[in-house]
């Protein structure tokens, strides 16, 4: 039996769809938002010689300026940083900065220092590289001096102009989580401190640091590093978080010592907070709230509180309620900095000055009151206003039937040149001195400009939507035509015309493309749908209902019934993806009901021992989708899962019969395993009593987990013995599960691998019964060697399978699981103590990948019992993912696609994204599962040879040929 030529077409060809499509959900919603060409401006009135910002990173607003932040911790103070908080109440402004996500370092200080939100896309490109070129206050100003980690300070200086931007930073293995972080802070400090006690021996440096417009950047990473290692509510944070306000009041020491003057400007801030267990990335409101505190040389005192109040229940508890709280977007500090220093605004910035709205206090204190803010108001429309004009330039140029934002539209002035009319307006009023009334103009024409902004920036979304529905629904199409209308050399013939339209459209959107400058991809993406579409069509005349009516009424109902409740296994799945309790009624329903309701009466009674065991394991297996995927560090169910593991183990090792006595030998993974729980045990102590963990025992992990996994690869298990091979996997990527087990992933790995094996036990006894059933004359006559064909109870076979791929990774995460935030980095920590964001990930993907490996072999047993073709059951599964689309446009890949979002939480922009590269995929990941599981089992035994029951009946063998014929039964 084999697969024909046609269907590994298909296979391949949707392979290759499904991969290349991925890019449309980031060249239709993610594209860069750096635009270049503009005119620089910038605030000629800098009150400010100089501005020291200082970023305390993964540092949440409510933990600074709360009081009673750390009551759990005995002895702990009130108030965690005096000094900050002091400078709030006497001499500065204070309110909350609002970041964007992802809420990780990156795009955070891109944000603070460049005024620019990098597209969710970017924090992909690499964490010290700086990917796009964007301006930043450090580029502008006349010198920096930058003091931190060398994952952060590197990206402004590599983009600035040459010898501008001069950085200090500690190597990469002294960001070390088992360490006491704060000695990464201090190191900053100090090396502030020897700049300034160098400057006095050496004139040349004195001379460029007293320069105006010059500007220090401490970056503290401690407090994001302690939080990671010890959450953020721990003892070791709340040292750390006093030590940094220690640091910030030494700061204005120095500077004061040094100028021994009061015009320093000072900003502190963080680039993104930091949830309760210890993560960010995503849109939780402790991520996404963080401080922003500035003092000195131009900036305002405190102002009693507004009317309306600028406080709500969030700030309420903080003891500073009697004081104006002024909130602002992340990338309005960018503008704050520039105008204090009187430095050119980033180019690419997008931030808006708090000044400029005249309802709310600001930040500055001109010296020429609100003459000043106006003005500034005026450069800051300026500023958004060029980032549109660009933008628009160019989509006017290259677009076929443009048009404008309709605001610019309707208010076009002086040489057709958007918002000219609406500057003059501003500019008049502060001639006249109406400052108030200029400041409310200005910040009109910003918000409107922000909105033309993200108009031309989506103004292509509409086109790229309609080429991925149109491929899809001709994927859709082109598989049903595959599969069940076969090619034919007439058709061929009488199909010229339909390659000839097909031909023209292709063109024609190509030469739209070229038109309009378009990426290399629209090229390739606008291919598939008109590939589709005219193999659709040219088969379009073939009798599709004779086909159909070969079979008789009946079965065509019983289909429609079936497919029915494919469709709803389907959406529940769909629906599995956002709320996980679904997947542990799909155990029940696989466990308990479906045997004792669809499983025939004589199996159910012969067979009741297996039905017991596979209802236990559904069960069990079922408790996992139902617990929080927030999770506590739990070394008790990480020993308990390792030990079952190795119970299994040794039970295998004496069950399991080999042809050759020395193939137990082989199992030396489970020594390998006993070393992993053990060890792990001794590192995770030492981690939690703070101490430092030897180096040898470092190497004896590494090398005890790399062993484990490569050994079952090494020295594998005869392939005469599939579970003898299928358990050194098993144990092997168990060791996974032992080292980067955060709780109790080890327990539904364990849970989840034997489910699958009473899988194929459940499916063979099935079949067999089945098969014992047909009349052996009857399937002598049958054409074995005929071309595969979907049929009944492979129709369900393939919708479990797509149920066990999923499930593998939701059983114990969710959509949101794919965001940064749900990776925990406590496991991480026990082989990797220092950041190394690569391989930290590479871990934990190999975490999620590691059940994979056990549903890829598990169901190459399944083929070879059932001798079914090895990629037959993906294409039934291939049908009906994309069957389903066509059903209904509310669930799967197109919705997903429709839905995606670039705007709102990270939660929410990660589960689009999510929910589309997960449906888009599925074919991909399920092939490739399928040809490693035949890759790993290759040369297995193939063909049920098993008994009608395991009550001492009479035994007989099922062979090939006649197992085929029971094809047609349903189950």
């Amino acid at each position: 039996m084999a697969v024909s030529g046609s269907v590994w077409r298909l296979l391949l060809v949707g392979l290759v769809f499904h991969l290349v499509y991925i890019g449309t959900v980031f060249d239709c919603y993610f594209t860069s938002p750096v635009v270049h060409g503009m005119n620089q401006h910038s605030l000629q009135k800098a009150e400010a010689k100089r501005l020291v910002l200082i970023v305390g990173d993964g540092l949440r607003a409510d933990l600074l300026l709360g009081k009673n932040g750390f009551s759990m911790i005995p002895g702990a103070p009130e108030v965690v940083a005096p000094h900050l908080r002091s400078i709030i109440e006497s001499r500065g402004a204070f309110g909350i900065s609002h970041t964007r996500v992802p809420t990780e370092s990156r795009p955070g200080h891109v944000a603070l220092i460049g005024g620019m939100y990098e597209d969710v896309s970017a924090v992909t490109k690499g964490w010290k590289t700086n990917p796009v070129d964007f301006d930043s206050v450090f580029n502008q100003s006349s010198a920096t001096y930058s003091f931190g980690s060398p994952d952060i300070l590197p990206m402004f200086a590599r983009g600035a102009t040459p010898g501008k931007v001069e950085m200090w930073c500690y190597d990469e293995h002294e960001e070390d989580f088992t360490k006491d972080a704060t000695a990464l802070d201090v190191w900053v400090l100090e090396h502030l401190r020897a700049l300034f006690h160098n400057a006095t021996a050496d004139p040349t440096l004195d001379a460029r640091l007293r320069g105006d417009k010059t500007v220090f950047f401490l970056h503290l990473l401690g407090l994001d590093t302690t939080g990671h290692s010890y959450r953020p509510h721990s003892k070791a944070r709340c040292l750390c978080l006093h030590m940094v306000d220690e640091i910030v009041k030494q700061t204005e020491e120095l500077f004061r010592e040094f100028y021994a003057d009061e015009e320093t400007a000072y900003v502190f801030t963080a680039d993104h907070g930091m949830s309760k267990i210890g993560n960010h990335g995503d849109g939780d409101p402790d991520n996404t709230r963080t401080p922003l505190i500035a003092w000195g040389k131009g900036v305002r005192g405190p102002l009693p509180d507004t009317t309306p109040s600028s406080h709500d229940d969030y700030s309420e508890p903080w003891g500073l309620s009697h004081l104006a709280r002024r909130d602002v977007e992340q990338a309005d500090v960018s503008v704050l900095m520039s105008s204090l220093i009187g430095v050119n605004w980033p180019v690419n910035s997008v931030g808006v000055l708090p000044d400029v709205d005249p309802t709310k206090p600001g930040y500055l204190l001109p010296a020429d009151g609100e003459k000043t803010q106006a003005e500034a108001a005026f450069v800051n429309a300026k500023v958004i206003l060029e980032h549109y004009r660009i933008k628009h330039e160019d989509k006017r140029t290259h677009s076929l039937l443009y048009r404008q934002y309709p605001y610019f539209a309707k208010n076009e002035g002086v040489e057709d040149i958007p918002g000219e009319v609406a500057l003059q307006d501003i500019s008049r009023l502060i001639e006249h001195g109406d400052f108030t009334q200029a400041r409310s103009h200005a910040k009109e024409l910003i918000e409107h400009a922000l909105e033309g902004l993200r108009y031309l920036q989506t103004y292509d979304r509409l086109m790229i939507r309609g080429i991925v529905i149109a491929a899809y629904l001709g994927w859709i199409a082109f598989g049903a035509v595959s599969i069940l209308i076969p090619a034919t050399p007439k058709a061929s013939t009488s199909a010229f015309p339909v390659h000839v339209a097909a031909t023209a459209v292709l063109s024609g959107f190509w030469a739209l493309f070229a038109k309009q400058r378009s990426p290399w991809s629209f090229y390739v993406y606008i291919i598939f749908p008109c590939y589709f579409w005219d193999q659709v069509f040219a088969r379009a005349s073939m009798p599709l209902l004779n086909y159909l009516n070969q079979g008789s009424m009946g079965s065509v109902a019983g289909y429609i019934v079936r497919g029915a409740l494919v469709v709803a296994a389907l959406q529940s799945m769909v629906a599995g993806y956002s709320h996980r309790p679904i997947w542990s009624a799909w155990f029940v329903v696989l466990g308990v009901l479906w045997p004792l309701f669809s499983w025939p009466q004589e199996l159910l009674v012969k067979r009741w021992r297996l039905l017991a065991a596979w209802a236990t394991s559904c069960l069990a297996t079922a408790v996992f989708p139902m617990l929080s995927v927030h999770q506590q560090e739990s070394l008790i169910a990480i020993s308990v899962g390792g030990v079952i593991m190795y119970a299994i183990g040794l039970t295998g090792l004496f069950k399991i019969r080999h042809p050759d006595p020395k193939e137990h030998n082989r199992h030396k993974v489970l020594l390998e395993l006993g070393w992993s729980i053990l060890f792990t045990n001794f590192i995770v102590w030492d981690l939690r009593d703070k101490k430092p963990v030897p180096r040898s025992w470092r190497v004896v992990a590494w090398g005890t987990f790399l062993s484990s996994i490569t050994t079952p690869f090494i020295l594998p298990a005869p392939r005469s013995v599939p579970y003898g091979r299928l358990l050194s996997f098993f144990l092997g990527f168990g060791a996974c599960f032992v080292w980067l087990a955060i709780g109790s992933e080890g327990l539904f790995y364990t849970a989840y691998s034997l489910t699958l094996c009473l899988w194929v036990e459940v499916e063979t006894a099935l079949r067999a019964h089945n098969c014992a059933k047909e009349n052996p004359i009857k399937a002598e006559k049958r054409d074995v060697a005929r071309a595969y064909r979907p049929h009944a109870d492979d129709l369900r076979i393939a919708v479990f399978f797509l149920f066990f791929v999923q499930v593998a990774f939701f059983g114990t995460g969710n959509v949101a699981s794919i965001s940064f935030s749900s990776f925990y980095l406590e496991p991480v920590y026990r082989l990797v103590p220092i950041f190394s964001p690569f391989l930290m990930a590479a871990l934990l993907i190999l975490k999620i990948v590691s059940p994979y490996t056990i549903l890829a072999m598990t169901f190459s047993m399944l083929n070879a019992r059932l001798d079914l073709p090895p990629f037959s059951l993906v294409l039934v599964a291939l049908t009906l993912t994309d069957a389903q689309q066509a059903y209904s446009l509310a669930v799967m890949t197109i919705t997903f696609f429709l839905n995606v979002t670039d705007t709102g939480s990270w939660l929410e922009i990660g589960q689009t994204i999510s929910f589309f590269c997960i449906s888009s995929l599925l074919l991909v990941w399920s092939a490739g599962i399928c040809a490693a599981g035949e890759l790993l089992m290759a040369g297995q035994p193939r063909g049920i040879v098993a008994s009608v029951d395991n009550e001492g009946s009479k035994k007989r063998d099922i062979s090939p040929e006649k197992l085929s014929n029971g094809r047609d039964k349903v189950s």
